[in-house]
């Protein structure tokens, strides 16, 4: 009997897979580490083989501790980083650096290589681009193909197949080129809404008139919750599965994410579009619905059918979080490597100086936590960092200061994303909340008392996976569409109600935050 669903989630520094059945009871889980390379520092790269190898060895992993056999999964569901795979015509690595080590085949989706081909695809103003906020991030897949194309010609002109992970990985498993209507419809400009979803005249503005046959990119894409097709015999070898096993079309992991904690509204349109989900991780993923299509400046969205069926999403997001605070503790004199042991040290020493210090602790440092740029709602991927108030205080409490005014900008950004959401119409009142960032007390704390949304935190810890196991069991047939599945499967969760004592200094603080912003803007428009 086919009753349970493998879902595997590649993030950006592991792959993850967990047996679930069809009351989204997990069985078992398994991690395996995968490989970046960073030769320089706006460059990352993934090996997608050593990919593949981690998917294969945290599935029979995960199906080991489960103690499940093959015989009984019914499907097999992935969702990935928005990364950029490239593959010759025969399907074998291609360097995307050049080199003579094609196993570098890559591009990491926090690689910031392409900046310059982002800003000439915003400078187009194509109408295209009202799909991505009117700004191009180089963290989609069009300014990487533009990037590979002007400066590696040699790759290019060898390249017979571009994949967004997600889709890599299905077609390492399956052999079907088949594409997910999430992943090209969130970051390669493709407009599943029209009758003609590339747009060829987009495309020859940029110079990638050739992107589609270079690529091998169609014109028609699955459906989540459809099936690319089943595991070939390789690839049940390798993931310790039988060629009975159907594969579903791959997700975004924000995506994933997004729809393992709004799955249960799925099938309850007025209650969903008052729900927005956080994914927060290296970075922070804002999702939400919408039966309308709004466009919002500095939003990527509004997109058709990137998840559910008949719905627009919309997805603003910050760069670097959970990243920021690493970065925080990393470059400090007084903190060293960001484990989760030194963060709990940070965290509860904050604590004991609030106590001692109550409104006064920190109160002049302000900072702005666009390190790595500014993807919402600015839109800006050169805005730099502001730190604000610094002393000559080089001590472990001026870390813990530092520490918590970085943890309170990471959600005075958030709050500024749903003000933005909220000018173009959309009713969000309930914020739920996933990923790493469940594990940090300040940025929980700070999530609900800075935006004054009603907080839930999912009964799982692994909602990402959990939302690639719906879309898995769909596809498998073990529900017949997605809000079944996002009801069916959906464990609940707890919820946390804003401090009413606290709104007058967070809105003193979102104040200053902004006057911040104001602040760098003119600096900078200075010549």
């Amino acid at each position: 009997m086919r009753d349970l669903i493998v879902a595997v989630d590649i993030g950006t520094g592991s792959a993850r897979a967990g047996v679930f059945d069809p009351s989204g009871a997990l069985f078992g889980r398994a991690e395996h580490p995968i490989a970046m390379r960073r030769p320089s520092a706006h460059h990352a790269e993934h090996d997608s083989e050593n990919i593949w190898e981690a998917v294969c060895t945290a599935v029979k992993a995960a199906c080991a501790v489960a103690g499940v056999p093959a015989a009984r999964v019914a499907a097999l569901g992935v969702d990935a980083t928005c990364s950029l795979v490239v593959r010759d015509k025969a399907g074998a690595p291609l360097a995307v650096s050049g080199g003579e080590e094609a196993r570098w085949d890559t591009i990491v989706w926090l690689d910031h290589r392409a900046l310059a081909e982002a800003d000439f695809c915003t400078a187009t103003e194509h109408p295209v681009l009202a799909h991505s906020g009117r700004v191009m991030s180089p963290e989609m897949e069009m300014p990487k193909l533009m990037w590979l194309k002007r400066n590696r010609p040699e790759e290019w002109a060898r390249s017979g197949y571009f994949f967004d992970l997600a889709d890599f990985v299905t077609w390492r498993a399956t052999g079907s080129n088949a594409r997910s209507r999430g992943t090209m419809t969130a970051k390669w400009n493709y407009l599943s809404h029209e009758e003609q979803p590339w747009d060829e005249s987009f495309l020859k503005a940029i110079g990638l008139e050739d992107v589609r046959e270079r690529g091998s990119l169609p014109t028609e894409t699955l459906a989540v919750g459809e099936a690319v097709g089943r595991l070939t015999a390789a690839a049940a070898v390798a993931l310790g599965l039988d060629t009975d096993c159907v594969v579903a079309a791959g997700l975004i992991d924000a995506y994933a994410g997004t729809f393992g904690v709004l799955g249960p509204f799925a099938g309850e349109p007025e209650a969903m579009e008052r729900q927005l989900a956080l994914i927060g991780g290296t970075s922070s993923c804002i999702v939400a619905f919408s039966r309308e299509k709004r466009f919002s400046f500095g939003m990527w969205g509004p997109y058709y059918e990137a998840v559910l069926p008949g719905w627009w999403l919309v997805e603003g997001g910050q760069s670097v979080t959970g990243a920021l605070l690493d970065h925080i503790v990393r470059t400090h004199s007084a903190g060293g490597e960001p484990t989760a042991a030194n963060h709990a040290r940070i965290v509860a020493r904050i604590r004991e100086l609030q106590l001692e210090e109550g409104e006064a602790f920190a109160a002049r440092l302000h900072v702005l936590p666009d390190f790595h740029g500014n993807r919402s709602p600015l839109a800006d991927p050169h805005a730099l960092g502001v730190i604000s108030g610094l002393a000559l205080d080089a001590s472990f409490d001026g870390l813990c200061r530092l520490y918590w005014r970085t943890a309170v900008a990471i959600a005075l950004g958030i709050r500024h994303i749903l003000d933005k959401l909220g000018e173009r119409g959309y009713p969000l009142d309930t914020l739920h909340v996933t990923g790493g960032h469940v594990r940090n007390p300040l940025l929980m704390e700070l999530y609900r008392d800075v935006t004054g949304c009603r907080v839930v935190v999912p009964d799982t810890n692994d909602a990402v996976l959990l939302g690639t196991a719906m879309v898995a069991a769909v596809a498998g047939g073990l529900y017949a569409d997605l809000p079944a599945a996002g009801s069916g499967m959906y464990p609940g969760g707890t919820e946390h109600r804003p401090d009413p004592a606290r709104k007058a200094g967070y809105d003193r603080d979102y104040r200053r935050f902004l006057l911040l912003h104001r602040h760098r803007a003119e600096l900078e428009s200075i010549v």
